[in-house]
Order: structure tokens, then sequence, then C-alpha cells
């Protein structure tokens, strides 16, 4: 199992106060020390004017900038809002960030959740997932013919001979692609399109199962050229984690955090799906969220990782936590799961080269 941490630029007021400009230097330590630790993926969040949300308008400059701050860490964008985008300005970008990078890009793409970032950059939200579905297809064009000729309901636009899409990236046909999902629709999609599938932190284990179940379902029927993405059939997913010597401890330094942060994602400000899927309810506490968190000692949350990788299959894990801990706490959860958890889930060969 590869382990990545999902990284959301979201500033705590308490250490980053307004207009949270410090949250980047405190965001880009943390990958630098995710990479020390031996993580295998930072994956940056996009997101757009929220003051008490992720503030991250440009994955790819941040990606960029990482870039040249990293040597081994992979650089993911865990997702881009692909609605909001040029398609083919998507494709161009990861490209030339997967070469500044010598090849350590993962691009995730999604339809968006959130309707005031639509609002304020004035794009449909209600069309959202037609869009992606059109982009899909523009952005597959680009990468395995470089070229094309397209008139479609939200896009348009020819490049042919002598011209064509430059640059081509170092990981050939294309970087990892992979799709947030939390509908049929969008699993299933992304299944027959050959995406690796990125699923949030707020389901149960037992919706993950049946979700990762529909994805392996319709990933047989992904066409030869779908299944030369370099992602397809790996299955990642998101969980709020934190390690403590004892999971008295580790509630007891989350438990106000945590729940103040989850019941944020039921409020009006998100749509669709992450705003769909949390199962919880508008009244959260942190009893109904054991389904939830991977918090707690490192035996504790060893055993339910296996149990959650042996009913959905994972290939990876995307750690996830809110800024409240404050730095201390975060930096020696992410170093005690690094050295107490990834273990009893790497062979020895795989450990000693992290170490």
């Amino acid at each position: 199992m590869e382990f990545g941490i999902l990284f959301t630029s979201h500033p705590n007021p308490a250490e980053e106060p307004y207009p949270h400009r410090a949250v980047h230097a405190r965001t880009t330590d943390e990958v630098i020390e995710a990479e020390r630790l031996g993580y295998d993926t930072a994956w940056i969040a996009e997101h757009h004017f929220a003051t008490s949300y992720g503030i991250m308008p440009d994955c790819f400059a941040y990606m960029a900038y990482l870039a040249a701050k990293t040597s081994r860490i992979k650089i993911g964008a865990a997702v881009i809002t692909l609605p909001l985008y040029d398609p083919i300005r998507v494709v161009e970008n990861t490209s030339f960030v997967d070469i500044l990078s010598d090849g350590r890009v993962r691009l995730g793409v999604g339809s968006g959740y959130r309707p005031y970032e639509f609002e304020g950059l004035g794009r449909d939200f209600d069309n959202r997932r037609d869009i992606v579905e059109e982009s899909i297809g523009l952005m597959f064009d680009a990468w395995h013919r470089h070229r094309w000729d397209h008139k479609g309901k939200y896009y348009k636009g020819t490049v042919k001979e002598p011209y064509e899409m430059l640059p081509h990236p170092v990981q050939m046909p294309h970087p990892p692609l992979y799709m947030a999902g939390g509908t049929d629709r969008s699993i299933g999609y992304s299944g027959r399109n050959g995406f690796g599938l990125m699923l949030s932190t707020l389901p149960s284990v037992e919706t993950l199962a049946a979700q990762t179940a529909l994805y392996k379902r319709e990933l047989a029927t992904a066409s030869a050229e779908r299944r030369k993405n370099p992602a397809a059939g790996e299955i990642d997913i998101a969980r709020w984690v934190y390690i403590a010597d004892t999971d008295a401890q580790a509630r007891a330094e989350t438990e106000e955090a945590i729940v103040r942060h989850i019941s944020h994602f039921g409020g009006s400000g998100t749509g669709g799906y992450l705003g769909s899927v949390s199962e919880k309810g508008a009244a959260i506490k942190y009893d109904d969220l054991a389904s939830t968190l991977l918090h707690g000692s490192a035996e504790t949350v060893i055993a339910c990782l296996r149990e959650m990788q042996a009913r959905t299959g994972m290939t990876s894990l995307l750690l996830h936590y809110p800024p409240y801990y404050g730095r201390e706490k975060t930096m020696k959860s992410i170093r005690l799961f690094a050295e107490r958890v990834i273990p009893a889930f790497r062979p020895p060969a795989r450990r000693a080269a992290a170490e």
C-alpha cells in the first residue's frame, strides 16, 4: 500500500491569522517533512474564496514550486475542479509540471462540490458533471493523439498539423490520472475510462466497499487506450488520521477540532459529492465517527486499516487532518504514523529504501 498526505492549505486562525498568508509556509514545511519521513505522495487540494477552508487557487503553480523544494516525493492534485478550467490548459500545465518535477506528477480531477466557487468564477454548477465528461474526452485526445478537432457543447478547438500539443510529459502517454467519486455516476465513469479512483474521507467502510466493487466492475469494461493510464485500477481512500500513544490520548487531543471540522461539510457551502455522502447528519459527535476516523494508537489504526484494505481493495491511503490541532501535534502525528504504522504495510526492502 502507498501512503500520501492530502493538504488542503486550510488555515488555523490561532496560528495563521487573517488573511492567512502563513498557511502556505506551514503547508510547505509539512510537505518537506512528509518526503523526509518516506511518504509516497503529497496531494494538493484546490479551493477558492473561503475564509474558513482551503486557500489554494492554483495547484499547478504550487506543484511546480514543490517540485523545486523536493526530490523524491510524488506531487499530486487532489483534485482540480475541472469545470473551472479549459481542459487543454489542464493537459499543457500537467505535462509541463511533470517535466519540471522529472516525472513526479499525479493529476486528480473532480466535478466540484462548493457552489460559491462556481458563482465566484461565473461557471455552471448544475451541469458540472456533463462538463467534466466532455472535458475528459478532449484531454485524452490531446495526450494520446496530440491533435484534435473538437466542437462540443461546452468546448471547441482545433489543433492540426504542423501544430500539436506540447510539451509531452515525462510520463507517457500522460501522468497517472485519478477521478474523485462519490456518486454511482462518477464512480462508474471513472472505472469505464480507466481512471484511478479517489474516495472521500466521509463514507463508512460499508459504503466504500460498495463503491470500490462498482468501480472494479466498470474498470473491466475500459478500453485498451484508457487502461494505459498508469493509475488504472488504483484505489485511493482519504481518511482522517491521528496517531498518539493511546486511543484515549488521541481522542483527548482531537475531539473538539475534528467534530468542528467535519460538521462544516454539512453546511450550506457544500453540495454534490462531498456534501451528500457524509452519512452523519448535522449534529455530529465524536462517537458517530467510528467508521470515518483512523484515530488512536498505532495498533488500533493498523487493525482498522487492515480491515479497510481487505474490504475495499484500496491501494493507497491519503492521510488527512484539520489544521486546528496546531503545528506541533500535527507534525508529531504524521511522524508517529510514518514510524509505527507504515512499516506494517511495506515489505522490508522498501522500508529500508524509505529510511
